[in-house]
């Protein structure tokens, strides 16, 4: 076989495949020689050989018997092979160092050093975020609220066999979704310190993409996110709307879990509430476990915030704080873990400065704009939540354009709600509710108003949801 025979087979392949798949595994190949049924290309790296072996093999054979020649199997081999070190993320063993994410940072938070940058193929580099050597399964305070998220997250890091693939977090800000995850990494690799985990989020996914497609090494990027054992990757959501990469995080996504790799997301939504995912995506994204961390409850922000005091107790071994503080600050802050335990924070440096004991008066003195931007404001996503957990239909059904009754009646009473409790205007209730124009938000609006004073269940319904909204 010759150059120009296995010129005209590429283009039959191309006609196959495709011209993504051709562009991207065919033409890379280059044919060196055909010597007893052995057909040898050379190809860049040996990853892209193995992955035309396992999905074009057999189809390259044929066209080679089409074209005359014989060929019972084919081989690869790299032209110029680079030794490199496995990809990796943070080394627990590695000396502590402060660095920083700035969307997780709390104040005090001792950040794990950022892993060294293994030289790749072609030059290129890869490096997950930092872990935080604070966020481990030791620190994390487990209540009601999170266990199940908790349990699977325990389960995941025992390693072995995969039981969930992927394991899908979500909730709002600050509940312990980076957290689990962070403790998940530290205990993979303290288990098997050759555990190949890279933790980034889905921002950092997106721009190394695009630097590999600028510097023409995409064969590199494929090759380097489909050679850990462990990929996890956080606020899935920013890829959203973004073609190219959720093309890219599909197909990443498949090679990992076809080798059976644990795979670990989290976002703010559950796949199929996330606008502007791919369905493709968020089908594979709930194939696994979907775990809600639901918002805390009191007395899981009061054992957290005991849990810090226990750590202060020797930084600030001259504080003390007064009977109730505690209390007050768990039932006061409730939006968010982050900004609790960064008061508790500043609580102990104002009590080190004035050197006498904190009460909730000097609390309050202290907190004055957390606690004022703290105060409960109910929003249209949590009123949608709790809507729909009220009559047990599914939140994507309550927003969608479905208008059969048992769904058309609970919508209508969330808009209601929105209106009533939140200071969002009719075309901001809207977009929240799949687009809606701002007069069909009046019309259900107006529609619950008149049926509360006549159908006595509806009336129920809005007062138990109006209590459960404002309870903490």
């Amino acid at each position: 076989m010759t150059n120009d025979i296995w010129s005209d087979i590429r283009q039959g392949l191309r006609n196959a495949v495709g011209q993504n798949n051709y562009k991207t595994w065919i033409e890379p190949l280059e044919f060196a020689d055909l010597t007893d049924g052995i057909a040898t290309f050379v190809v860049p790296s040996q990853f892209v050989g193995n992955w035309v072996s396992r999905n074009y093999g057999e189809q390259i054979i044929r066209e080679i018997a089409a074209s005359g020649a014989s060929a019972r199997r084919i081989d690869f081999r790299v032209e110029r092979p680079a030794a490199s070190a496995p990809p990796v993320a943070a080394d627990p063993g590695a000396p502590a160092q402060p660095t920083a994410k700035a969307s997780d940072a709390a104040p005090g938070d001792a950040r794990a050093p950022a892993p060294a940058k293994p030289a790749r193929p072609g030059g290129m580099e890869i490096q997950g975020a930092s872990l935080d050597r604070n966020y481990t399964f030791d620190s994390f305070v487990v209540g009601k609220p999170n266990e199940l998220a908790h349990a699977a997250a325990r389960r995941v890091a025992e390693g072995g066999p995969v039981t969930f693939n992927p394991l899908f977090l979500y909730g709002g800000v600050g509940l312990g979704k980076t957290h689990l995850m962070h403790a998940i990494a530290w205990e993979l690799q303290a288990r098997e310190r050759g555990t190949r985990v890279l933790y980034l989020s889905a921002e950092q996914f997106m721009y190394r993409f695009v630097q590999a497609l600028r510097d023409k090494q995409m064969m590199d990027f494929k090759q380097l996110f489909r050679s850990v054992d462990v990929l996890m990757v956080d606020d899935v959501q920013f890829i959203a709307g973004k073609d190219s990469t959720q093309e890219e995080f599909f197909h990443t996504f498949n090679a990992l879990v076809d080798q059976r790799k644990q795979i670990i997301i989290s976002a703010d939504r559950a796949p199929q509430e996330i606008e502007g995912l791919e369905g493709r995506i968020a089908s594979r994204l709930q194939s696994g476990l979907v775990v809600d961390v639901h918002p805390t409850n009191y007395e899981l922000r009061l054992g957290i915030l005991q849990q810090k005091v226990e750590q202060y107790s020797t930084q600030f071994s001259d504080v003390r704080l007064a009977s109730g503080v505690l209390e007050f600050l768990a039932h006061r802050i409730t939006s968010n873990v982050r900004v609790l335990e960064g008061a508790l924070t500043r609580l102990f440096a104002f009590g080190s400065l004035i050197g006498r004991e904190i009460d909730v008066a000097a609390t309050q003195e202290c907190l004055t704009d957390i606690l004022r931007s703290s105060d409960r404001k109910t929003t249209i996503d949590e009123i949608q939540r709790k809507v729909s957990d009220h009559y047990n239909i599914r939140l994507a059904d309550l927003i969608g354009p479905k208008r059969l009754r048992i769904y058309a009646r609970p919508r209508q009473i969330a808009m209601f709600l929105c209106k009533q409790m939140t200071q969002r205007s009719l075309p901001e209730i809207g977009r929240h509710f799949g687009g809606r124009d701002h007069t069909t938000i009046l019309h259900g609006i107006k529609r619950i108003e008149a049926l509360k004073s006549t159908d006595s269940q509806i009336a129920e319904d809005l007062e138990m949801l109006r209590r459960a909204l404002s309870a903490d």
